[in-house]
């Protein structure tokens, strides 16, 4: 049983020894692991004296904020003596001046922004405040009409096959997909994560990044950069012209024999380097993105093995330069979003992100999810985050120049596992996901940050909320204009009986399925469930059980279907019952508008399903009448 003195400090280091399942279930945390995780963060608790003094510690750390947060409006609740004046700077250095009310507030103001407070009699302290809009920039917003039915499709951009992609996707394979939505009249692009990666090894994840800041140079188009001439030049003198045809023709993406081949181009396209307009504008690049751009590309250089920190920073321009065409063809098409990035949870702890915090990385810690009905172990993600005390520490500074990396030349951002605001499931590195706990993040200081670095950026945010969400998580984000995401398989009332359109949320996002999902066809025929049975997933399952209760739910789709005025015997008309939701913007996953059976991932897996390697085909026939077909779905307006 755990000691008073230990559960205190559990809890002042915001972990939650007492909580619910997803099956409703109470579950209270062991000391054994309430003991391995506070050692990790640094709190030593052995005996009840280091609790004792750890907690004193935290109690310290938490006495001078560096940064506080609040809303267009709300007092700013500095804590200060009642009575002395202050002085308020935005960020053009205009001031103005007032005096701490009776609960030593401050008085709110009417302009979303940062700011700094200088009290009367503090000397040189400055306390930085940053005020959030009431919510973040919406659909209605991006659209410039607050009853919008925006459209697009969701795409994992290693899929998209293009001339030079060596297997592996690039921008431009994402551009040919931006002109085909654009003319279907679609207003978004979703993308699965660009983030920069450590050197590629045989199993790569897209959520397992380095540095979330920067793009990966792998998916660079420098053909968009460039130009057409000095791509195939490139090619043809670092002979790789067979190799890329042969990587181009794979079944599926060859992680390691692609990048290994891509990067080669690419450094024969940095010493070809001859166009002064490219290295002017590669140097102004450079100047932009300051001491940071410079120790991430320092990073790089020593991972790639050959300290060649110009090389790097090329590689770097030619990823932001491509992705920002991209971005500018999609606007240029009519999109009225464009591209929506996609923010992994969290970071390699061994990475490039985590070299620029030390001090706020979770130390000895890792990411996952506690055991659910999808995975009876649980999940272990192998990556970090942020400490939340390390946060505070620092003014929110991580967080903030993240957003801010993200959202840059961005339509929206769909910020992965979005209960992360809130709170992260916690291991000791190596250790069994079934022993961890969860860590509480400062939700409502986070979410403020959201909406005002979405309300700068013009840039709609949609928060993955599946999974175990908290009572009254959605309702909370959803009054902050954070997009929920509802997918059809798991939107269905307490029977299991689907939900008709009408009654699907107005503050999320309404799609077909997700990459960790069947698709629609592989769902209808089975295909997971086979997966299932091949590799014994989830544990042994009763296959003509499994089937019985597909079969029987595939038909209560199709009635549902039927009952919206469709043929339930049609995938059509399923991606039709989605798009009748009154939901302000509904995606189509490629693999979907596509009609194929195979999900891009398979969670839980390592060895035996290709996670994360599976391409598009080339041709694509149909496709454009069903992106018309959506796009017409999308013209009924389905009362809420």
């Amino acid at each position: 049983m755990s000691s008073p003195a230990l559960n205190a400090l559990a809890d002042a280091a915001g972990l939650l020894v007492d909580w619910v399942d997803m099956s409703g279930r109470p579950q209270t945390v062991a000391p054994a692991t309430l003991g391995a995780v506070l050692e990790a963060m640094g709190l030593p608790c052995a005996s009840d004296a280091q609790c004792r003094q750890s907690q004193d510690r935290l109690a310290w750390l938490h006495r001078a904020p560096a940064m506080i947060t609040a809303t267009i409006g709300e007092p700013l609740a500095v804590n200060a003596t009642p009575g002395l004046r202050y002085q308020l700077l935005d960020e053009t250095g205009r001031a103005c001046e007032g005096t701490f009310d009776a609960q030593g507030r401050a008085a709110g103001v009417s302009a979303p922004g940062y700011y700094q407070l200088l009290q009367a009699g503090a000397g040189e302290q400055v306390l930085q405040v940053a005020v959030a809009p009431a919510r973040c920039w919406s659909v209605g917003d991006a659209c410039d009409d607050p009853a919008a039915r925006a459209w697009g499709v969701g795409l994992q951009v290693y899929s998209a096959p293009s001339r030079h992609d060596a297997s592996i996707g690039d921008a431009d394979g994402v551009l040919d997909w931006v002109r085909r939505v654009a003319a279907a009249g679609g207003d978004a692009l979703a993308l699965s994560p660009v983030h920069a990666a450590r050197p590629v090894g045989r199993h790569y994840s897209p959520y397992s990044p380095s540095d979330r800041r920067y793009f990966d140079p792998l998916h660079a188009a420098p053909v968009q950069v460039l130009g057409q001439a000095a791509a195939d030049a490139a090619l043809q003198a670092a002979g790789l012209a067979q190799r890329f045809a042969q990587l181009h023709a794979a079944a599926l993406v060859d992680w390691p024999g692609g990048a290994q081949a891509k990067w080669a181009w690419l450094r024969r396209l940095h010493q070809d380097l001859r166009d002064d307009a490219h290295r002017s504008d590669l140097d102004a690049f450079v100047r932009e993105g300051g001491d940071a751009l410079a120790a991430y590309a320092a990073f790089a250089a020593r991972d790639a093995g050959d300290d060649d920190v110009a090389f790097q920073l090329f590689a770097q321009w030619l990823a932001a330069r491509s992705w920002s065409n991209v971005q500018q063809c999609a606007r240029d098409g009519g999109m009225r979003i464009g591209l929506i990035s996609d923010l992994a949870v969290g970071f390699d702890p061994h990475g490039a992100e985590a070299a620029a915090w030390p001090d706020a990385v979770l130390p000895g810690l890792v990411l996952g999810a506690p055991p659910d009905a999808f995975n009876a172990d649980g999940q272990a993600w192998g990556i970090s985050s942020y400490s939340p005390t390390a946060l505070k520490a620092t003014g929110f500074a991580p967080f903030i120049g993240l957003l801010r990396a993200v959202m840059h030349g961005r339509g929206g951002v769909r910020i992965d596992h979005i209960l992360g605001l809130l709170r992260l499931w916690v291991l000791p590195a190596g250790g069994s996901a079934s022993d961890g706990v969860y860590l509480r993040y400062p939700f409502d200081d986070l979410l403020r940050l959201l909406a005002l670095e979405s309300w700068r950026n013009r840039c709609i945010v949609i928060g993955e909320d599946l999974g175990v969400v908290p009572d009254g998580l959605r309702e909370r984000l959803a009054a902050r204009g954070v997009l929920g995401i509802d997918v059809l398989m798991f939107t269905r009332d307490a029977d299991g009986a689907f939900l008709p359109p009408a009654r699907w949320r107005t503050s999320a996002v309404a799609t077909t399925t997700t990459h960790d999902l069947p698709t629609l066809a592989g769902w209808k025929c089975g295909r997971d469930l086979d997966w299932r049975q091949r590799l014994g997933t989830g544990g042994q399952i009763d296959r003509q059980a499994e089937d019985a209760r597909r079969a029987e739910d595939v038909a209560r789709l199709a009635a549902q279907v039927q009952a919206d005025g469709g043929d339930g015997a049609q995938l059509q008309d399923w991606l039709a019952f989605v798009a009748h939701s009154p939901a302000p913007l509904a995606l189509l996953p490629a693999e979907d508008a596509l009609g194929l059976e195979e999900q891009p991932n398979l969670p839980g897996v390592v060895e035996g399903h290709p996670n994360w390697r599976r391409r598009l085909p080339a041709a694509a026939p149909g496709l454009e009448s069903t992106l018309a077909g959506f796009a017409q779905a999308r013209q009924r307006r389905t009362p809420a």
